[in-house]
């Protein structure tokens, strides 16, 4: 059995509006494009662009922050959904047209502006990640599998024609970002830090080409749970008409296209009462695929199946994570082609993801019929993996896996 390697969209701040601004008389444009992190203002053709040693992350770092983040702030942590919460701190670095980025730095999380050229605002060359730090019980601070997501940005950046940062450089600036904003790390089974990396072709192109310039962001934001149920089941509707990815697309990687693509459909079946969308395959039309964020397993006796990852489907950290420690629970995990009819016979159905985590499904409404599941609350399977999963995640029990990564 083959695993791929794992499953929201960024936040470009926009700069001030031409009416907000002076007057300025007419002249050639400026040269080079630049990018504003609040008051300091950084031109790309003047920043380091040869990489340099890559700054570890530890008592150096957290020393430069200490007076920030010494106490956990206070925040209604009871009530805290998933929408962005203003941090303190976000990471930048910068790559040229030799493909090596720089070392990158911490700076005041802010508006950034970009050329009205850029790649990314033209022709949609972008790609994110994302990823959760946990507070464990004695305080320490907790990282998920940053590799997997740095081995995930490789992937999809080769495919977009970006150049994409070491897995080294990745993990060590997920590190330096959740340091600086340790305080906003949740108290321990309140939530998490979600973190969100970010690589765009930030240079001025005109015709279809890929950008000279890019540039590597990340920042954080505290975050509790992503559907508004929490661990209480959803209800989703299979989407027939729509389709969120089809063969030799995008539909594997994590470009931003991807996701705003799926708003009008994911709009329609909320305005209808469901909490998000399932999708088919686009060539026969009866084969599940994912939800709008989201990968889906079917639980049928001790068997747990899930669409194979073929290239329409986000090959999701969660989804790798769920499917081992699936198995050694001793279930059997099949990754295949899964049938829609498959869901009138489910004892199960849940949706896993780096935002959900796990997403037990209570009921899934296809052409009109509603099939219902977990009549009892949650079903068995899905909460025995979501406490196994999460437990994990935020240190309450032994990592068995070798998943986490302990920030000092």
């Amino acid at each position: 059995m083959e695993y791929g390697v794992a499953s929201h969209g960024a936040l470009l701040a926009a700069a001030p509006l031409a009416s907000q601004r002076p007057r300025l008389p007419l002249s050639p444009p400026p040269s080079p494009p630049s990018i504003q992190i609040q008051n300091r203002l950084y031109s790309i053709s003047s920043l380091p662009l040869k990489a340099r040693p890559v700054r570890r992350c530890g008592a150096s770092v957290a020393s430069n922050y200490s007076r920030q983040t010494t106490e956990i702030v206070d925040l209604d942590w009871e009530n805290l959904g998933f929408g962005l919460v203003q941090t303190d701190y976000m990471y930048i670095a910068k790559c040229g047209q030799d493909g090596k980025f720089s070392e990158g730095e911490l700076a005041p999380f802010g508006p950034i502006a970009l050329n009205p050229s850029s790649g990314v605002l033209n022709y949609g060359q972008g790609l994110f990640e994302g990823l959760k730090a946990y507070r464990k019980p004695d305080g320490s601070i907790l990282l998920f599998r940053p590799e997997e997501n740095a081995l995930r940005m490789q992937t999809g950046a080769e495919r977009m024609c970006m150049p994409a940062p070491s897995v080294e450089q990745f993990v060590d600036a997920v590190k330096q970002t959740v340091l600086a904003n340790k305080r906003w790390v949740p108290p321990t089974g309140k939530g998490s830090l979600y973190i969100r990396p970010l690589l765009m072709g930030s240079g001025a192109v005109l015709g279809l080409a890929p950008a000279p310039e890019y540039t590597f962001i990340i920042f954080a934001s505290p975050v509790g749970n992503y559907f508004k149920e929490g661990l209480a089941p959803i209800n989703l509707i299979v989407e027939d008409k729509f389709h969120r990815a089809t063969p030799g697309g995008t539909g594997s990687v994590k470009t931003i296209g991807n996701y705003a693509s799926v708003l009008m459909a994911q709009k329609i079946a909320k305005e209808k009462g469901y909490s998000d969308v399932l999708y088919l395959d686009v060539v026969h039309k009866k084969y599940l695929e994912e939800v709008s964020s989201c990968n889906i397993f079917v639980v049928k006796g001790n068997v747990i199946s899930t669409p194979a990852v073929k290239g329409t489907i986000l090959p999701g950290i969660t989804r790798k994570s769920i499917i081992d420690v699936a198995v050694s629970k001793g279930f059997q995990v099949e990754e295949r082609l899964v049938s829609v009819d498959e869901l009138l016979d489910a004892d199960e159905v849940f949706c896993t993801g780096t935002a959900v985590v796990v997403s037990p499904v209570g009921s899934i409404t296809y052409q009109g019929k509603r099939v219902e599941y977990g009549h009892q609350g949650v079903g068995v399977v899905s909460q025995q993996l979501y406490t196994s999963l999460t437990s994990l995640q935020m240190g309450q029990t032994e990592d068995w896996m070798g998943w986490t990564m302990q920030l000092n």
